[in-house]
C-alpha cells in the first residue's frame, strides 16, 4: 500500500463519501420512474446502461477533475483517464443495472482508491436503502437507517452450515458453472441476484460465501477493500489477486475460503 499521511487519507475518504453523495442524488432521480429505459452495450446479449449509469459517473467524474486532478480515474462507462498521483479512482456508478431496471434493492455505486498493489479504499452504496458500507484506512462499518455499526465478518463454520451468494446461476463457461456448482451443492444455502449487495452481506457477517466470474475491475475493488477491512479474503480461484476482475472467490474467513477453493479446483 502507499505510504499516506493521515491528511491524504481523509481528503480520500472525503472525496469518496461527496462522490458517493454526488451518485446516490443521480441514481435516484431515476429508479423506479416511470418511462426508464436502456440500451444495450452488446448486441449478442442485453448489457444494459442507463442516463442514470452516465449521469452518475459523469457528476462523480466532475467532483474528482475539481478535488483530486492529479488521480487517475477507471470508470465503467468512460474508460480511463490518466493520473500523476499514483491512485486511480475505480467507478461503478450502478452495479446491477439489471436489478435496477427491475426496481430491487440489491444494485449498489461503488467507488473506490487504489495504487499499484490494488484498492486500499472503497465503498459501496447503496442509495434507495441509504446503506452505506465503508472499508479501508482503519475503518470497516456501516452506516444507514438503523446507525452506524462495525463491519465484521462472519466466523468459520463448516461448509455444509455455509450460505453462498452469486448474481447469476449460469456462472461464466461450462468449465466454471460446473466448479461453482461442486461448492453450491456442499453448502446448506445459495441465493442468486445480490448485485454488489452480496459483498456488502459478506462484510455485515451475514454470509459466507460470494462466488463469481467474469467480473471487471471497476466490479471486484470496491467489494475487496470492503471486505478486507472486515476481515475476509477475497481472491481469484487459484488463491492469487483479483482486483482486476475475472473469477472471484470472496470468504468470511481463511477455512471457509479454503474449504471452497478445494471445491472450485478439484
Amino acid at each position: 500500500m502507499a505510504d499516506l499521511t493521515d491528511d491524504v487519507q481523509r481528503a480520500l475518504k472525503d472525496t469518496a463519501h461527496a462522490l458517493a453523495e454526488a451518485a446516490r442524488e443521480a441514481t435516484l432521480l431515476h429508479f423506479r420512474k416511470a418511462g426508464l429505459a436502456a440500451d444495450s452495450k452488446e448486441a449478442a446479449r442485453f448489457d444494459p446502461v442507463t442516463v442514470a449509469d452516465r449521469l452518475a459517473e459523469e457528476r462523480m467524474r466532475a467532483i474528482l477533475a475539481e478535488r483530486r486532478p492529479e488521480d487517475a480515474i477507471l470508470g465503467e462507462e468512460y474508460g480511463r483517464k490518466a493520473g500523476t498521483s499514483g491512485l486511480t479512482w475505480v467507478l461503478d456508478p450502478i452495479d446491477g443495472t439489471r436489478g435496477y431496471l427491475s426496481g430491487t434493492p440489491t444494485w449498489g455505486v461503488l467507488i473506490s482508491v487504489a495504487d499499484a498493489t490494488g484498492p486500499i479504499y472503497g465503498l459501496i452504496d447503496q442509495p434507495f436503502i441509504r446503506e452505506r458500507f465503508e472499508g479501508g484506512f482503519g475503518v470497516a462499518r456501516v452506516v444507514g437507517p438503523s446507525g452506524a455499526f462495525p463491519l465484521a465478518c462472519r466466523p468459520a463454520r463448516p461448509l455444509g452450515e455455509a450460505i453462498l451468494l452469486s448474481t447469476f446461476p449460469e456462472v461464466g463457461t461450462a468449465a466454471e458453472h460446473a466448479a461453482f456448482r461442486r461448492v453450491a451443492e456442499s453448502v446448506r444455502l445459495v441465493r442468486y441476484g445480490m448485485d454488489c449487495y452480496g459483498y456488502a452481506l459478506l462484510a455485515a457477517g451475514q454470509v459466507d460465501l460470494v462466488i463469481e466470474a467474469g467480473l471487471q475491475a471497476y466490479d471486484v475493488q470496491a467489494p475487496i477493500a470492503v471486505i478486507e477491512a472486515a476481515g475476509g479474503v477475497v481472491t481469484d480461484w487459484q488463491g492469487g489477486p483479483c482486483h482486476q476482475g475475472g473469477q472471484v472467490l470472496a470468504a468470511a474467513n481463511a477455512a471457509v475460503h479454503a474449504e471452497a477453493l478445494a471445491l472450485l479446483n478439484r
